[in-house]
């Protein structure tokens, strides 16, 4: 038993480790990144995704005097640079920066993914929204949603949608569209946006969900129509097109790009990550550069990323159960 004096001594002792542990933990937190830091992009080089990983790399050697080097790890569907990251030591010099149509569709999509989303990872910044819109060829007598549901309607099974391929982000878009609106249109996959793109602009295909870049000129010039946006709520890179879900109620979908450590990094390297990139994605030029990437900026906390994964990775598992969906 401690006598007084000693009992007194053991406490000086434990505040005095307590103190030299805060002020190591402050020290690092000041100290990071003490060297170049890699930020793993699972999409390829010149992509909307890398474009915005870089813009998100810059902002943070910029402000931090360390490099970000964007490091593109592509295969299958975003799974291997993904799984490389999840692997990765958990000390801040590895993050990863993605996409929701990887990081929270391909768990459901692929049999072996080679990560999971949310216990592999922590989530550090939601950086910005990604709406896609819902075009048609001008030929098609549809210049709202409830037309193209009218039409669908009549004509079952005679109207072809377009998308990038089986299980890509414009094939879930559509499933979930025909499952919601009740109508039974024709899948035709393609290899890439802009096979889809020649042959609606020719006419062979007629409706598509497509990122607004991708489209943007075709719709200002007449060539599409857009009829509705992916978002729940308008959105500022397509101010003047309505939500679906206005007549298709209940259809959000709202993809998002974030950036994500690997569990388990210490957590004063993800808030200090966080306070450089509130900074920056409030600029008004950074704010139009993700605009001219179709993208709009969020830069909401860890708590709503993990929120909108949870919901993601539950919504999609849905609509690719329902479209019997599967990628070996």
């Amino acid at each position: 038993m401690f006598k007084p004096k000693e009992e007194l001594i053991n406490m000086r002792a434990i505040l005095r480790l307590a103190f030299l542990l805060a002020f190591a933990g402050a020290a690092l937190a000041q100290e990071y990144p003490a060297r170049p830091v890699t930020i793993i992009v699972p999409q390829a080089a010149g992509g909307a995704n890398d474009i915005l990983g870089r813009l998100v790399a810059q902002m943070l050697s910029q402000e931090l005097a360390q490099q970000f080097v964007v490091e593109n790890r592509v295969g299958a569907g975003g799974n291997i640079g993904t799984a490389a990251a999840a692997k990765a030591p958990r000390d801040g010099y590895t993050l990863l920066f993605t996409i929701s149509a990887a990081h929270a569709v391909n768990p459901t999509l692929y049999a072996n993914p080679g990560f999971d989303p949310v216990k592999d990872f922590d989530p550090v910044t939601l950086v910005a929204t990604v709406p896609f819109l819902l075009v048609v060829n001008p030929s098609v007598p549809a210049h709202s949603v409830q037309d193209l549901i009218d039409l669908a309607k009549k004509q079952p099974g005679q109207i072809n949608y377009g998308s990038s391929g089986n299980g890509t982000t414009n094939h879930l878009l559509g499933e979930m569209f025909k499952t919601m609106a009740g109508v039974d249109m024709l899948h035709v996959p393609y290899k890439g946006v802009a096979a889809i793109l020649t042959d609606m602009l020719g006419g062979r295909v007629q409706v598509a969900f497509a990122s607004v870049p991708s489209v943007r000129s075709h719709v200002r010039e007449g060539k599409l129509r857009a009829l509705g946006v992916s978002t729940l709520k308008r959105t500022t890179v397509a101010p003047d097109v309505p939500p679906v879900g206005d007549t298709v109620k209940g259809y959000d979908a709202d993809f998002w790009v974030a950036l994500f450590a690997p569990a388990g990094t210490p957590a004063n390297v993800g808030a200090r990550l966080r306070g450089v990139l509130a900074k920056g994605l409030a600029a008004a030029d950074v704010k139009e550069k993700f605009a001219a990437q179709g993208a709009e900026v969020v830069g909401a906390g860890p708590e709503q990323l993990a929120a909108a994964l949870r919901n993601d990775v539950v919504k999609w598992a849905k609509v690719v159960k329902a479209a019997s969906v599967k990628i070996d």
